[in-house]
């Protein structure tokens, strides 16, 4: 009888703790390449998440094994993970809404002004509409720095010695560069060092941070300190039946962790990454490559306005608000 006892117990409690880890809640989440500056803020929204729910929701973070990273907005889509990330440039016609941000010479200057204004713009009706079509809500943005160049080969000495050059470049940047006759070509991070190896490539554009997870310093030569043609847009999205699926508890724990998340982003590139870059171009021999204020102003000049007015015009034919959407964003800048 004793042993009945025993066993019956034994069971109720088994069942109860089996109950409880049923009812767990577990979100996969499609990354790519590997942990990287690029990537801390989503590491650290995953350890509030569990911490604050004590366990009852988890973020799953997977680099690569989900999804191809031009695809992850197709994997929001239809569910196979709930939570991504994603580059605007990567598929600018399944996000044009966003896609502002990727404009050349916009004059953000940090990572705080980036964040800020990324998440305003992801707050507009437009906005949330354009992801609407994919099943898609926009949870944080990866707020980056402007891009600048590495490359082999001969270094340019002055803006047009980029005509003819192939370049890896996405969104904004790559048709800043083309303007000056660069030939601009879309190649995914993960593959960026095998195509400069190759010479599918001879110069790549991209943040330090990336520079330097993509192994392109190993191979350049030559850097552009202070070219600054713009950066990239690359959001954290979560797929919306999901996100209204959670408990109250577990969605407060996600949308309440945002914030902190993203200074401690923030904090870490501008401190961590940072760091690492300036020692790391001395001990490679990397040549920087500065160019003048006045070549600077004529590649803003043939750049800035022309692709500007050519997106609010091509924007707002597919129906968006552009002219707003750009209005928005520039009024913040510097503020």
């Amino acid at each position: 009888m004793k042993f009945n006892k025993l066993a019956m117990a034994s069971a109720v409690i088994l069942g109860s703790l089996s109950l409880q880890a049923a009812a767990a809640t577990q979100w996969n989440v499609s990354l790519w390449g590997k942990p990287r500056a690029f990537t801390v803020h989503v590491e650290k929204l995953a350890e509030l998440v569990e911490a604050k729910t004590k366990g009852d929701f988890t973020l799953k973070l997977s680099y690569g094994g989900l999804s191809k990273n031009k695809e992850n907005l197709d994997g929001i889509s239809i569910g196979a993970f709930e939570m991504a990330q994603f580059c605007a440039g990567y598929h600018r016609d399944k996000n044009p809404s966003i896609t502002v941000m990727e404009l050349p010479f916009l004059g953000i200057s940090s990572l705080v002004e980036e964040a800020k204004i990324s998440m305003a713009l992801y707050q507009h009706p437009a906005v949330i509409k354009d992801l609407q079509r994919w099943n898609a809500t926009l949870l944080m943005p990866t707020p980056l720095p402007q891009y600048n160049i590495i490359g082999v080969g001969t270094a340019p000495s002055k803006v047009t010695d980029f005509a003819g050059m192939r370049i890896r470049a996405t969104g904004g940047i790559g048709q800043a560069l083309a303007s000056i006759k660069a030939v601009p070509t879309s190649v995914t991070a993960t593959e960026v060092r095998m195509a400069l190896d190759s010479g599918v490539v001879s110069a790549v554009a991209f943040a330090p941070h990336a520079h330097m997870a993509f192994g392109t310093t190993a191979a350049a030569k030559w850097w552009t300190e202070n070219l600054n043609p713009g950066t990239v847009n690359c959001p954290v999205v979560v797929n919306s039946d999901s996100l209204a699926a959670l408990s109250d508890t577990n969605r407060e724990a996600l949308l309440g962790s945002v914030e902190e998340s993203i200074d401690h982003y923030i904090a870490n590139y501008q401190g961590k990454t940072m760091d690492k870059w300036a020692p790391l171009l001395a001990e490679k021999n990397i040549k920087k490559i500065s160019f003048s204020t006045a070549e600077l102003a004529e590649f803003k000049k043939i750049a800035a306005v022309p692709i500007r007015d050519e997106w609010i015009a091509t924007m707002t034919d597919k129906g968006l608000p552009a002219q707003e959407l750009y209005d928005l964003v520039s009024s913040m800048i510097g503020k």
